[in-house]
């Protein structure tokens, strides 16, 4: 918990703790981000650490992860049959740019579209994309997998998904702390604010 608490993030990414769920582990800490781009929110999700001294058959492990990711896409972007596989290598690419195993990855890439009638209807159709995932950190040292990595890989991912370039390394940075750009397609940048 102290590693999420104190992880190093990107300067658009404003996080809060908020209350995990109670009854998927005997000890669990979860947090809210938002990608902030002025007033906007850009994307937005929700981490949550699970931890179950016991082991827990499914997940091959003591720790888990697990979450949720929202953002507003251009409709056009949504058309593109391979938008589900190319968002859900943006989760598996930003744990393996940092260096980071894991296992017993599962979740869902969900597209939603809306389209606004009566007094809404001089609104633009939205849509939405949202991944589900949870995956099994390895643990490291004394038992405890680098939570805090895994939290920045986490916020990686929504800067993604809210169409922000990539974060250059920082100078002296080691694995953990490096962002390559190989093989990472950004969304393209979003259009402006909507109007009510």
């Amino acid at each position: 918990m102290e590693a999420l608490r104190s992880a190093r993030l990107r300067s658009e990414i404003e996080i809060d703790p908020t209350r995990p769920p109670q009854r998927l582990a005997p000890y669990a800490y979860a947090v809210e981000a938002a990608v902030v781009d002025g007033e906007d929110d850009l994307a937005d999700g929700r981490l949550v650490l699970l931890h179950d001294p016991d082991g827990h058959e499914a997940w091959k492990g003591t720790f888990r992860l697990v979450t949720l990711v929202r953002a507003e896409l251009e409709p056009e972007m949504a058309a593109d049959p391979l938008l589900p596989e190319v968002c859900w290598s943006w989760l598996t690419g930003a744990l393996e740019a940092r260096g980071l195993a894991y296992g017993e990855a599962s979740g869902t890439v969900t597209m939603a579209g809306s389209h606004y009638f009566g007094g809404l209807a001089d609104r633009r159709p939205a849509t939405q994309i949202e991944i589900r995932a949870s995956w099994t950190p390895r643990e490291g040292l004394g038992g405890v997998p680098d939570t805090g990595a895994h939290l920045a890989a986490w916020c990686d991912l929504l800067c993604q998904i809210a169409g922000l370039p990539p974060a250059p390394a920082e100078p002296g940075a080691g694995p953990t702390g490096t962002v390559t750009g190989a093989g990472v397609v950004s969304l393209p940048q979003r259009r402006g604010p909507q109007q009510p």
